[in-house]
C-alpha cells in the first residue's frame, strides 16, 4: 500500500480521514480494483482474461492480481512502473488494457486521465486494504486520542449527532450515551488529558464520520465512492465503536 497523498494532490482529500499505516485502527476500508476503457465492453474483472495490466511496482498490487487471476484461471500480463502516476499515464496512452490500484486511488488518480468519462472502475474488489491514522511509535497518549476521536465520530453518526445539531443535543438530549459523548455529566476526556468537551469540539468542527465521508469522498463528490464497507455496523458495514462509558 502507498500513502495516496505522496503522489497526487487530489488524493489528499483522503487525508481528512486516512493515512496508510496500522498503528491505530482502520477508519477507512479500501480494496484493490481495476479500471478499463468503457468502449472495451468489459463489465467484470473476470472478463480480463489475457489482459495487460498497468501497476506500480513494489506494492502488493502485483501479488493480489496474481492471486485473483490464478484463482479464476485467467491469464494476464503485468506491466510495472516505478510510480503510480507512470502506471496511469501508460494506461491512458493505451499501453495496457487495464489499470489496477486500490479503488480510492483509482477514483482520485483517474482525474489525471485525458478523458475520465471514457473509463470505468469494475465492480470487483479483489483485496482488503484497511487504512488508518499514523502516530509516532511509543506515544500512547496521542494514539489513544486519535483512536477515541475516531470512535467519537462513529458514535456520533450512530446516535444522530451532527455538526448542525450538536449544540441542541448537548443541551437537550436525555440519551445517557449522547451525554457522555458530549461531556455532559461525565468527563471522559480527562483520561487522555483533554477537556470534557473534546468529542463535542471535534464533531462541531468537522461533523460525524458520515459528514466527513460524504464531504470528501462520498457519492456526491467527484470521487463518487459509496460507503460500502465504510458504513456503520448496523447498516451492513464494518464501522463500530466501543461504548462511551
Amino acid at each position: 500500500m502507498l500513502n495516496p497523498c505522496q503522489h497526487a494532490r487530489r488524493e489528499c482529500a483522503f487525508q481528512h480521514i486516512l493515512i496508510s499505516t496500522w498503528n491505530v485502527e482502520e477508519p477507512f476500508f479500501d480494496g484493490q480494483g481495476f479500471m478499463v476503457r468503457k468502449n472495451a465492453g468489459i463489465k467484470s474483472a473476470k472478463e480480463l482474461n489475457g489482459a495487460s495490466i498497468c501497476v506500480a511496482q513494489g506494492t502488493t498490487t502485483e501479488l493480489n492480481i496474481a492471486d485473483y487471476f490464478r484463482s479464476n484461471n485467467l491469464r494476464y500480463t503485468i506491466v510495472t512502473f516505478a510510480e503510480p502516476d507512470e502506471a496511469r499515464r501508460a494506461y491512458d496512452e493505451g499501453r495496457c488494457d487495464a489499470w489496477s490500484n486500490d479503488r480510492g486511488p483509482l477514483a482520485a488518480r483517474g482525474f489525471g486521465l485525458k478523458n475520465r468519462d471514457d473509463h470505468v472502475i469494475l465492480p470487483e474488489t479483489i483485496s482488503k486494504e484497511p487504512i488508518a491514522p499514523m502516530v509516532r511509535q511509543g506515544d500512547s497518549q496521542w494514539a489513544d486520542i486519535a483512536r477515541w476521536t475516531f470512535d467519537a465520530l462513529i458514535t456520533a453518526e450512530e446516535l444522530g449527532v451532527t455538526s448542525a445539531n450538536v449544540d441542541d443535543m448537548k443541551a437537550k438530549s436525555d440519551n445517557p450515551e449522547v451525554k457522555r459523548l458530549l461531556g455532559v455529566g461525565d468527563d471522559l476526556g480527562q483520561k487522555n488529558g483533554l477537556t470534557a468537551a473534546w468529542a463535542y469540539n471535534a464533531i462541531k468542527q468537522v461533523g460525524n464520520y458520515a459528514e466527513i465521508y460524504e464531504r470528501h469522498v462520498g457519492p456526491k463528490t467527484k470521487l463518487g465512492m459509496a460507503r460500502g464497507a465504510n458504513a456503520l455496523w448496523k447498516d451492513g458495514g464494518l464501522l463500530i465503536s466501543p461504548p462511551f462509558r
